[in-house]
């Protein structure tokens, strides 16, 4: 009897699993394998919001496959002696695995893929994660896209010939005895602090959650994702990152799921906000062409005349920033939004990332850590391209005379003040005039609302007019004649977001 082994990645679901769907139909036995191996991932290993998605994730496959009929074997790495030992326990005669596009993991998984075949062993990968691969969408001179508005305007047309998601299947055949295997708790994924308290009474884990989070969006959010998505206050965006990061939900998945809105006639109002959703998709498609194609920019630019910007060095600033304590109210919101539920609304993420490496002059690398470290959707690919974004050095990247206010942010995105209130609650009291501003509010109004600066709330770390005003002298300065990115038309702001 035939016997091959899946191994799972960032891949945690059945259905819609190609790597899974091969296997089934060349082999009379599948044993699914996980290979816990973070240190081969290098910078794109989880950090700890995402460790503990991770956890609840592989608790949620290892069930689904156990009621399918063949239990998930769970192992530590190295990922080459876990799976050489596999093959030579359950006698497999092929391995499939679906494709990671971060550099270290195709370094190893290019060098695993060569031994295993010189063993004998059968190897293909396939492609789950990405509508598109990296390496077949190009310029028309032949080369990568820098600018995504002429590669979304590439990737659009394929996305209705895209293939049907595949069903889940209803039965995966075991091995004829038990192997040996950890479970999701050997593996010490789970933060030792309180934390994780918030980010359990935020999401649901798991393929099942990850579906009915797809439905709920398309049935209930999608029409209005265009106009209503910018409003951090309110359950508008799809919240489907953590669940497309980890696998729980093929891009596939969400385009169809889209796509079969956009063809019902009583939708039609609702078309673009069926078209800025899939715009989202195609832009994390973006993340990881760019991250494929130029993977110095984990760490470096990607416009290489940024390389010598004058960041700061504010250990102080930086723990402010991270703790949602800069005096900012807007900026303090989201890092406390981040902190508590693992998520941040992304129209806040540019704004808080905007203060961190334009007013405050930190480099933007250090913003990406904290990120990678906090986000249950750390996704290196996504996370680079936004960092490098904002900061102005990267593709389609942010002119660097667009530096974000928190002030003019909360007035037109938060109007009501009730994202403020909700994570700033010491600031409740102040009127909605004040609310966003303290640090100008009259000394009247604080002393009604029972508030003292520097007491019941920081004061500002930074003054937001005259550090825009150091960044432009440095961007200028770094940026010498001519603009660093001619102006892309990609719609993703506006310069009346800037101060």
């Amino acid at each position: 009897m035939r016997t091959s082994i899946v191994w799972f990645r960032r891949d945690l679901r059945v259905g819609d699993n190609p790597a899974l769907r091969a296997a089934l139909a060349d082999s009379d036995r599948v044993i699914p394998l996980y290979i816990h191996a973070p240190d081969e991932e290098e910078a794109g290993a989880p950090g700890g919001a995402s460790r503990w998605w991770l956890h609840h994730s592989l608790e949620s496959l290892a069930a689904t496959l156990g009621q399918l009929g063949s239990p998930l074997v769970i192992r530590r790495g190295p990922s080459a002696a876990a799976l050489v030992g596999l093959v030579r326990e359950c006698g497999a005669s092929a391995v499939h695995w679906n494709r990671l596009y971060e550099p270290a993991t195709i370094a190893r998984d290019s060098k695993l893929k060569a031994e295993l075949r010189d063993s004998g062993i059968e190897v293909a990968s396939h492609n789950a994660s990405l509508l598109v691969e990296p390496w077949d969408v190009r310029t028309g001179a032949g080369d990568p896209y820098r600018v995504y508005t002429p590669f979304w305007r590439q990737c659009q047309p394929r996305l209705a010939g895209l293939p049907v998601p595949a069903a889940a299947p209803r039965h995966v055949p075991g091995p004829a005895t038990p192997l040996g295997t950890l479970q999701p708790a050997d593996l010490g994924l789970l933060p030792r602090q309180d934390w994780p308290t918030g980010l359990a009474r935020a999401w649901t884990v798991g393929e099942s959650a990850a579906l009915q989070a797809l439905a709920d969006f398309s049935r209930e959010r999608v029409d209005r994702y265009k106009e209503a998505r910018d409003f951090p206050a309110i359950t508008a965006t799809s919240r489907l990152s953590p669940h497309l990061h980890f696998g729980e939900l093929s891009p596939h998945q969400a385009v169809a799921a889209t796509l079969a809105v956009a063809a019902d006639p009583e939708r039609g109002a609702g078309a673009a906000g069926q078209e800025h959703f899939l715009k989202e998709v195609v832009w994390r498609e973006f993340a990881y062409h760019l991250l494929y194609h130029y993977p110095h920019t984990v760490e470096e630019p990607l416009d290489g005349r940024y390389r010598d910007m004058p960041w700061v060095d504010n250990a102080a600033a930086l723990r402010a920033w991270q703790r949602g304590e800069t005096g900012i109210p807007m900026v303090d919101a989201g890092m406390r939004e981040l902190w508590t539920t693992g998520w941040m609304h992304n129209r806040v993420r540019m704004l808080v990332a905007s203060l961190l490496c334009k007013n405050l002059g930190i480099h933007w690398r250090s913003g990406a850590a904290w990120f990678h470290d906090t986000l249950v959707d750390a996704d290196l690919a996504a996370n680079t391209l936004g960092w490098q974004w904002t900061a102005g050095c990267g593709a389609d990247a942010a002119p660097y005379y667009r530096i974000f206010s928190p002030v003019l942010q909360a007035e037109r995105f938060d109007p009501a003040r009730a994202y403020l209130r909700q994570w700033v609650p010491e600031l409740a009291r102040l009127p909605d005039d004040w609310i966003h501003r303290p640090f100008e509010a009259p000394a009247g109004v604080l002393a009604a609302a029972d508030i003292r600066l520097g007491r019941d709330y920081p004061q500002p770390v930074v003054d937001l007019k005259s550090s825009r005003n150091v960044a432009l002298e440095a961007y200028s300065a770094m940026r010498g004649a001519g603009p660093v990115n001619p102006p892309a038309g990609n719609g993703r702001t506006s310069r009346r977001d800037s101060q």
